[in-house]
């Protein structure tokens, strides 16, 4: 996971699993992580603590399965 500082990577599934710990180390690279999923209060709890890491994270509540005209 070099060369991650300061990419924007955008995660679906980010509230278990294989989304959030790709997002975790992802962040720990210095990449900017912008967090998808359904359950609110998970990726706000993911995101809290990307930051009290030092790294960048906001989430979007999304259903992937759903189609939609934005995601932000």
């Amino acid at each position: 996971m070099s060369n991650l500082q300061n990419k924007v990577i955008l995660v679906t599934g980010a509230s278990s699993g294989i989304g959030k710990a790709i997002a975790e180390k992802a962040a720990e690279h210095g990449a900017k992580i912008v967090l998808a999923a359904r359950r609110e209060e998970k990726l706000k709890e993911i995101a809290n603590g990307i930051k009290e890491r030092g790294g960048e994270a906001i989430y979007k509540t999304t259903d992937v399965s759903k189609k939609s005209k934005s995601l932000i």
